[in-house]
């Protein structure tokens, strides 16, 4: 396997692995234990899956990225090195969280009850279209290749950073969710 692959196979395990965690952390709740906030202000186990389906909006982005590399020919086998701001980013996205972020409206996930088994589904599909990105990466340039953010242009991260961002992200709000069923009156109306 060469170094290209191997920088995509840390996310692409990481997408795999939400599918799964997602459905055994969520599958045999209730709906209402699944929509149960710990407190006004924090998120329920549901609205933490159903943020991370929310991903789907960065996929433009990520597809402008892929398709820009393929039309400049920017192939390369690895391995890469990221910048101290790409670093950083990723480092900050890992549970457990060091410090609160806000959320931008397009990512923040609805207040109303949600449908376990719909969030379910929606995340299910929105990590695998995450791995068919990946797999059209392949051999390209993943330091070079910029993901441009869809929240502000001033957020810029490279391809192969902005998969690793996501991995990131997706075991942050897992950790989340999990936190939430150790709460006590966990589902308790």
């Amino acid at each position: 396997m060469d170094a290209n692959a191997g920088a995509l196979l840390a996310p692409a395990r990481q997408f795999e692995d939400t599918k799964k965690e997602a459905g055994d952390l969520a599958g045999t709740l209730t709906e209402q234990q699944f929509n149960w906030r710990p407190a006004p202000e924090k998120w329920s186990i549901g609205q933490c899956l159903a943020h991370l389906a929310t991903s789907d909006h960065a996929l433009p982005a990520i597809d402008r990225a892929i398709a820009d590399a393929r039309t400049h020919g920017w192939l390369a086998p690895g391995p890469f090195r990221y910048g101290w701001f790409t670093r950083w980013m990723i480092g900050s996205m890992e549970p457990p969280p060091k410090r609160r972020m806000r959320t931008f409206p397009i990512f923040t996930p609805a207040a109303a009850a949600l449908s376990r088994d719909q969030v379910l589904r929606t995340l299910v599909a929105s990590r695998d279209r995450l791995l068919e990105r990946i797999q059209a990466a392949a051999g390209l340039d993943l330091k070079r290749a910029i993901v441009v953010s869809p929240v502000t242009r001033l957020f810029r991260l490279p391809l192969g950073g902005y998969f690793a961002f996501l991995a990131a992200h997706d075991r942050r709000h897992l950790w989340q969710a999990r936190q939430v069923r150790e709460e006590s009156g966990f589902g308790i109306s």
